[in-house]
């Protein structure tokens, strides 16, 4: 919102620095986000008027002389098309300076002297999209009023100060500048002063050519005056001058002051050539199906039934809130026109204004919010300027539709609430003066006390609003400070972000690089890698359908990534994620899917490369699952691994179940072959776990041990077993000797051959043994060896080599 400070100050009785005006503003809730003049860095400007004007031949150029209030006429060589004896316009003397900081010097254009220059709007740094029409591409001309040798910036208004504001949301009541002197007058205890708009009707009944009807509940009320006699002319010169500084382009007398009421009032309006109307009756209604409007830019914009539009004749003339039509647009051979002053849904205005990118200041108003209690206050106002400036005739009575509450609404709190939540000792005088100055009704007493809001305030309606509004206008800076009164906690990680950071440390540790995926996937990625698939999310309205369902698993987007890195070359990679999967248990389009926090990981290449004294070693499925171990090692947990053929995706022969304590926690294995040119990508090795899971396996932290001083020993023992016999199964039969003093077993050798028999294998393994109190015998080491034995022959046939 950009504001006039000359303007304000007609409205509010401040005289204040800007730069004051802007500080205490944004201290009391609106941001100024900068003040700037239209003047700033321009010098040496006059008044000129143009004594005689000559062609040069066989160019566009002409010779003037101009009298710029010396003893005499000044010659400049000016290409302007609008450019004729007796006019008044502005001159960049020599030495002067305009935009861009260029510095205009004396010279000589074809040949012919020239001792300034004569300006047009934008060589004094005014943007072309707000330069009236009929000077976009000539030069200005100024009032007769202009005195020749004077300033041109107090003619044109460029000596003001431009105030940009920056309105949040819920405060767009500033969006006007009543809303805005309302607010100034409250900072610095002032009293309003707004312009009256006396207005004359005439004798016809504005009824009887015009009825109006809302066939919708998007638009509460609608409302309408018709003007005859109506001549369409440049506005004055104050007029234009206010729009340009507002950011707004002069179009005529009656557009001109549609947009002054919109500035002034925060009330968008539009003006429609009533002669262009093939019927007598507005509708307001939503779009029907097939339908379509050319707007004022000319563009032809296809129609939905979401949209609102004013129908005459049952077609659209007008998008209601955003852009008038072309077809009833005002023009200068309009005599008669219908004014309309209304309130629209906000939200449909800007689904409208949002599909076809037409955002305009009507439509971010109507978003926002506009004053209800001044709707046809500022119907009249508009109607009155325009009998005054094009000499119109308004006919008698308002045709209108609809109703409007514009009753103040009542909101109730106590003195002790207000001190409570702003920590002051406040009195209810304070309160009283705060809200006086506002504007605002109050009665009660201190006990309990009720403010009667205007309706150009809809942003308050509870009583948090009223102690926003006491501590902004009482001011911030005299609110006490006071340290916290409740004692502060000690910060620390929950049990799943220690979880999550053990993981982390553990996976690149093991050389692994964290990658992030998309939570969203295809159908069928969603649940390829899941042990145990569940309903799909599906979202409502996805992009894409690539990104359309949540994960049940993160393998297959892991996947995604090594096939991005196998196309560019990069066939080594080694990647982890920790993130979150969705199990959908309840009803898809209602209940929200269980979060599994999850960590995954894809293995690929090579584990060393080749080199002149090694050989290349690739990934296998037991590097796989040594980086899982390896994981379940720092985390205190021992896993079961067995072979599963559950997941189609997997290879069946080299992919294995894991499990804690009997809770299947995910899976380790490679990609189908079949799967992985799906993906196209090489062999490659992956893992999930659920760390959900993991966490209810965790066990709380061991308290210390002291090292024990006895030694250790070692005995080692090979056993001749049969082929399918795993190394689990000799892992469980060993523990099921229950000697206590084994501390630690390692498998060191594995062989089969000939030698040993069709069907038969050889393991051998060490076995630790330590007592923490005594040194352990011979005999007593030979004891459970001899226990040792015994279970793995009773358990597994196991024959002692």
């Amino acid at each position: 919102m950009l504001v006039s400070y000359k303007w304000l100050k007609e409205l509010v009785d401040i005289d204040v620095a800007s730069a004051e005006l802007a500080e205490k503003m944004s201290t009391t809730g609106i941001e100024v986000e900068g003040v700037t003049s239209p003047a700033a860095g321009l010098s040496k400007i006059v008044v000129g008027e143009v004594v005689s004007c000559e062609d040069v031949p066989d160019t566009h150029l002409h010779v003037c002389q101009v009298n710029v209030g010396e003893a005499e006429t000044r010659q400049i060589v000016c290409g302007a098309p609008n450019i004729r004896a007796g006019i008044k316009v502005m001159v960049a003397l020599p030495g002067a300076r305009i935009a861009d900081n260029y510095k205009i010097k004396k010279g000589k254009i074809r040949g012919l002297e020239s001792l300034g220059m004569i300006c047009s709007l934008g060589e004094l740094g005014i943007s072309d999209s707000v330069v009236p029409k009929e000077f976009a591409d000539g030069i200005q001309i100024l009032p007769e009023e202009a005195v020749p040798g004077q300033e041109v910036f107090p003619y044109l208004d460029l000596d003001d100060e431009i105030i940009e504001l920056s309105i949040t949301p819920n405060r767009a009541d500033a969006l006007s500048m009543r809303g805005v002197a309302h607010e100034v007058a409250a900072i610095y205890d002032k009293a309003v002063r707004f312009k009256a708009f006396p207005l004359t009707e005439g004798d016809k009944q504005a009824a009887n050519q015009l009825a109006v009807a809302i066939e919708t509940e998007k638009a509460p009320y609608y409302a309408a005056r018709i003007l005859d006699n109506v001549r369409i002319a440049p506005s004055p010169q104050w007029l234009q001058n206010l729009l340009m500084n507002e950011g707004i382009r002069p179009i005529n007398n009656v557009v001109d002051v549609t947009n002054y009421i919109l500035l002034y009032f925060g009330q968008p309006m539009h003006a429609f050539d009533l002669d262009t109307f093939e019927g007598d009756r507005i509708v307001v209604r939503e779009a029907r199906a097939g339908e379509s409007l050319v707007t004022l830019d000319g563009e032809e914009r296809q129609l939905e039934a979401s949209d609102l539009v004013i129908a005459v004749a049952d077609q659209p003339v007008a998008l209601a809130g955003v852009m008038g039509g072309q077809a009833t647009e005002i023009s200068d051979k309009s005599s008669r026109i219908v004014l309309e002053a209304a309130v629209f849904d906000g939200k449909s205005i800007r689904k409208t204004s949002s599909r076809l990118g037409l955002r305009s200041e009507s439509s971010s108003r109507f978003e926002k919010g506009i004053n209800a209690a001044t709707v046809n206050e500022a119907l009249d106002a508009a109607a009155s300027m325009i009998a005054d400036l094009a000499g119109a005739t308004v006919r008698a009575g308002i045709v209108q539709a609809g109703q409007l509450d514009t009753a103040d609404k009542q909101v109730s709190t106590s003195l002790a609430d207000v001190n409570r939540v702003l920590g002051t000792d406040l009195t209810y005088a304070d309160v009283e003066d705060v809200f006086r100055r506002l504007g605002f009704g109050l009665s009660g007493s201190a006990e309990t006390f009720t403010v009667s809001v205007p309706a150009r305030r809809w942003d308050i309606s509870i009583p948090a609003d009223l102690y926003e509004e006491i501590a902004r206008i009482y001011g911030y800076d005299r609110l006490p400070i006071s340290l916290p009164q409740d004692a502060g906690t000690a910060g620390e990680l929950t049990a799943t972000q220690k979880l999550r950071r053990k993981v982390r440390t553990a996976a690149e540790g093991a050389g692994l690089t964290e990658i992030i995926t998309y939570a969203l996937t295809t159908p069928e990625k969603a649940v390829e890698f899941s042990l145990n698939p569940s309903k799909q999310t599906e979202l409502m309205w996805p992009m894409t359908v690539e990104r359309s369902v949540l994960r049940q698993n993160m393998v297959s987007g892991m996947l995604d990534a090594v096939s991005y890195n196998a196309a560019r070359k990069n066939k080594n990679a080694a990647l982890y994620e920790i993130g979150k999967v969705f199990e959908q248990t309840g009803n898809p389009k209602e209940d929200l899917p269980h979060e599994i926090n999850s960590f995954a990981f894809a293995l690929t290449g090579l584990v060393q490369e080749k080199d002149f004294q090694t050989k290349a070693v690739p990934v296998d499925f037991f590097y796989a699952k040594g980086v899982a171990e390896a994981l379940f090692d720092r985390l205190g947990l021992e896993a079961d691994y067995r072979a599963t053929d559950q997941l189609p995706s997997m290879h069946p022969g080299r992919t294995a179940l894991i499990s804690v304590n009997g809770q299947p926690i995910g899976f380790v294995g490679q990609v189908h072959p079949a799967t992985a040119k799906a993906y196209d990508i090489p062999e490659t090795y992956v893992a999930e776990l659920s760390l959900s899971a993991i966490e209810e396996q965790l066990q709380p932290a061991q308290p210390f041990a002291e090292i024990t001083k006895f030694p250790a020993v070692t005995r080692d023992v090979a056993l001749l077993l049969k082929a399918e016999i795993t190394h689990q199964e000799v892992l469980d039969a060993i523990q099921a000797a229950g000697v206590k003093r084994l501390t630690d077993i390692k498998l060191f050798d594995i062989f089969s051959g000939d030698k040993l028999g069709v069907g038969l294998k050889s393991m051998a393994y060490s076995l630790t043994f330590q007592n923490p109190e005594a040194s352990l015998t011979d005999e007593e080491v030979a004891k459970y060896m001899k226990k040792i034995q015994q279970s793995l022959t009773e358990k597994l046939g196991a024959e002692v080599r």
